[in-house]
């Protein structure tokens, strides 16, 4: 059993390019396409998801630095207690997340709520941080599952359904929506938005100067923010008494900040082509699932899905949130905020506020994606900070990495259940 088990939750929901693989074969064969559209659509949504991994693991890779900089900075934002939740709870959470799946699609099938949640790594995340907000509330054998599996179920109900209207209107189509844990950040962005911007004067409507052109390509418009990004860092580093080669691991200067400038432009490039490529197999597949075994139902796919919709409010959305983030952070720590430090939030600066900034612009162009990036880059910090009652002796170091949205917010939602049971 445990071997089964452990099949089903590594092999197949624990590898995004091997379940959306077999989705794609699934929905082809109920569309009785022939044997070679079988084929092409099933390896084709594989190429296109390592395509895009490899894109996530490019921009992922070059923005690292920054958080490790930080934590040198403030070694004492990780000395919590941790328990290895993956190691000691493996099978709690595999168990949490097919149950979680099969309550997602028993709901598509028969309610209102079509939605149906296909972000593979984040099957697995999401019964992590419940399972782990439940541990260090004390929770453990069927109470701890139990209650795990029902926020895993409901948040993979609700979450892509909320998103559905907003990747509607950024898309202009009703194709698919977001399984990601953006929500929260886009559905502040959207009200934001809305009361502060016009949705007439798009972010993709700026004008450059004659020699400025070609800041209109966001992998190099990119490449120089996190250039600039890390120079900041390395100054203060350097401020703050260290040395910016031996926090960060290089021998030379030059090559390093030049590699991890074009390694983030080269991710950017790499990451819109995987989605144009996912997004072309994935969808049609998915249709014979929609019409024969759940009808109505729309996949619910990773972020990075609407990325190629809006670059320049993706780009927008990440510069404004680290930047407010990370004030927000320095003011914190002064004031003694929170029962940890927190450390700038990159990856939920690019990925979840970045896609909540390109929600903005849709509801208020250029000023609304301002304001509601800088307004998300202070609720994320929030997020983490009072995220720490709730995660303090389990994956608080996690938190502080990848933090600061849904993982955050529903943690914490969970979290106060679980102490009153517990």
């Amino acid at each position: 059993m445990n071997a089964v088990l452990d099949f089903i939750v590594n092999e197949i929901f624990g590898q995004g390019a091997i379940f959306l693989s077999l989705i794609a074969l699934i929905g082809l064969l109920l569309q009785k396409k022939s044997a070679s559209e079988v084929i092409r659509g099933t390896f084709m949504t594989a190429i296109g998801y390592f395509v895009l991994n490899t894109g996530v693991g490019f921009v992922s890779g070059a923005v690292t630095d920054i958080s490790v900089a930080f934590t040198t900075m403030m070694p004492q934002a990780v000395a919590s207690k941790s328990v290895d939740i993956g190691a000691n709870y493996g099978t709690q959470i595999g168990i949490v997340m097919i149950i979680g799946f099969a309550i997602n699609l028993i709901f598509a099938r028969f309610t209102k709520w079509k939605t149906v949640f296909l972000t593979g790594h984040m099957l697995y995340w999401f019964p992590f941080v419940f399972i782990a907000a439940g541990v260090d509330a004390g929770l453990s054998g069927a109470k701890l599952i139990i209650l795990a599996a029902l926020f895993t179920a409901v948040y993979m109900i609700v979450a892509p359904n909320l998103m559905r209207p907003l990747v509607k209107k950024v898309t202009g189509t009703d194709s698919f929506s977001i399984a990601h844990p953006t929500t929260t950040l886009s559905l502040i962005a959207a009200g934001v938005a809305k009361v502060t911007g016009d949705p007439k004067k798009s972010t993709e409507d700026l004008k450059f100067p004659k020699g400025l052109n070609f800041l209109r390509e966001v992998s190099i418009t990119g490449s120089i923010v996190i250039l600039l990004t890390y120079l900041v860092m390395s100054l203060l580093l350097k401020l703050n008494g260290y040395s910016p080669a031996e926090v960060l691991g290089y021998d030379r200067a030059f090559t390093y900040y030049f590699t991890k400038t074009i390694n983030f432009g080269m991710g950017v490039t790499i990451m819109l082509l995987g989605v144009r490529m996912l997004i072309a197999e994935i969808v049609p597949a998915f249709q014979g699932i929609a019409t024969k075994v759940v009808p109505g139902a729309i996949p619910a796919l990773d972020c990075p899905v609407i990325f190629n919709m809006a670059p320049n409010a993706l780009l927008i959305g990440f510069i404004c949130a680290l930047a407010t983030s990370t004030v927000t952070i320095l003011i914190c720590t002064a004031l003694n905020a929170f029962p940890t430090v927190v450390i700038p939030l990159a990856f939920t600066c690019f990925f979840e506020a970045g896609c909540a900034a390109i929600v903005a612009n849709a509801y208020g162009g250029v000023r609304g994606c301002i304001i509601a990036s800088i307004v998300n880059g202070i609720v994320m910090v929030l997020l983490v900070g009072f995220g720490a009652y709730f995660f303090n002796n389990t994956i608080q170091g996690w938190m502080l990495v990848y933090g600061g949205q849904d993982f955050s917010l529903w943690g914490i939602l969970e979290g106060l259940i679980a102490k009153l049971i517990a």
